[in-house]
């Protein structure tokens, strides 16, 4: 083959080599770095939780500000990116302050929803009620009710963020020692959250110098007490104990009025909102109780981190809702969702309800509404005596106890 027809042959097969890598680099606007980059900016699924709270029958005043102040840090969350990028959803049920609900709901979340974790339920019933669905599903639950029992007979899926009975309790009777009572009229209600501090305070009080000279119940929908509360008087009670939480709660202190009781009122966290003090109107004044900071913020001390997530969550509940929150329990859900949100947030991508558990109980000093938490293998309420404070009625609202 002469030399110039070999030349020519190379020359054609290099360009058709040549030409064959040029059409795998063609600009086809699908490079490596752009399928990479469009997959980077693919929306995440979000995480996705549960909530059973009160939103209608006895306990409704309890839930509905708590059902508030989900929905307004799930806002936030979002509006600030989500939780590692990945938006939050929080699917909230009414339980109507009924148990049978509160399991039903519970099974719909978990079964439908497929959640990660479940806040609730707002009171200690419910609550309790709901641990069967909550263990056969493996997922971490976190109770707004403040009764002992639940954390008390451990659950290691089990959290709680208000101040358990007994902290209260214990905190209660003190004061009551110092102030020289030595007779106990007690009234609770006909409620978990009432049994549970009725339990307490009769095993407690002989500790404390105290004798329960009269035992008393009334049930959600009572309205009137006379009857208990003049067993209470002819047992010669020098103080008045009243635990619990429901809206009828006011209705005791109207009906010491009407009898002409001299003993004064002590109650528990359970009424620590102002409808208490504006339903029972000047026959209110003078109640006490203890329970956290949030009714009085400088009580945290001003300019500490706590005064500073309490305000800031005052100011924007006020901006959002028109009006301040006027009890504990919205910040018993702040707690509730942020103790979820904070442990999502140091998990890596792809975690599960188990590992959710997991770092949740690894919570160690978080500054809440309710106080400082710090969760252990065997402590998942992670509160002390120090969160606490004692509140009296004065002038138509909560003021601190010199």
């Amino acid at each position: 083959m002469r030399r110039t027809t070999w030349t020519a042959l190379v020359a054609i097969l290099v360009m058709a080599i040549v030409g064959t890598s040029l059409v795998g680099c063609t600009d086809t606007g699908d490079t490596t770095e752009t399928r990479e980059s469009a997959q980077q900016e693919e929306p995440k699924a979000p995480y996705v939780i549960g909530a059973v709270l009160s939103l209608t029958g006895a306990q409704a005043s309890l839930g509905v500000p708590e059902k508030n102040v989900i929905e307004m840090e799930v806002d936030r969350i979002n509006e600030a990116g989500g939780i590692n990028g990945h938006p939050l959803e929080v699917i909230i049920e009414d339980d109507a302050s009924n148990v049978d609900q509160a399991v039903a709901a519970t099974t719909k979340l978990i079964e439908q929803d497929d959640v990660l974790a479940i806040i609730g339920s707002t009171g200690t019933g419910q609550t309790m009620a709901m641990r069967t669905q909550i263990d056969a599903a493996d997922i971490p639950q976190v109770s707004l009710a403040g009764s002992l029992v639940i954390t008390g007979e451990f659950d290691p899926l089990v959290f709680q963020t208000p101040w358990s009975n007994a902290l209260v309790v214990a905190s209660t009777l003190q004061h009551l020692q110092s102030e020289g009572f030595t007779r106990i009229g007690l009234i609770t209600e006909d409620t978990g959250f009432g049994k549970d501090g009725k339990a307490l305070v009769n095993e407690s009080a002989a500790g404390y110098g105290m004798t329960v000279v009269s035992d008393q119940v009334f049930k959600p929908t009572d309205t009137d007490m006379t009857g208990q509360l003049t067993v209470i008087k002819g047992a010669g009670a020098d103080v008045v104990l009243m635990w619990s939480s429901v809206a009828a709660s006011s209705i005791v202190p109207k009906n010491m009025a009407q009898l002409g009781m001299e003993a004064p009122l002590v109650g528990s966290h359970g009424i620590a909102r102002l409808e208490f003090v504006e339903s029972a109107g000047e026959a209110a004044e003078g109640t006490t109780i203890f329970a956290g900071k949030i009714l009085a913020p400088e009580a945290y001390g001003v300019g500490s981190e706590g005064h500073t997530v309490a305000t800031d969550y005052i100011a924007r509940y006020t901006e959002t809702y028109g009006e301040a929150p006027d009890s504990t329990f919205a910040g018993h859900a702040y707690d509730g969702l942020y103790l979820v949100v904070e442990a999502m947030k140091r998990l890596d991508e792809g975690f599960t309800s188990a590992d959710l558990r997991d770092e949740i109980e690894k919570t160690d000093g978080f500054q809440g509404i309710g106080g400082v938490f710090t969760f252990s293998e065997t402590d998942h309420n992670g509160m002390t005596e120090d969160d606490l404070v004692g509140y009296r009625v004065a002038g138509g609202t909560w003021t601190l106890l010199k």
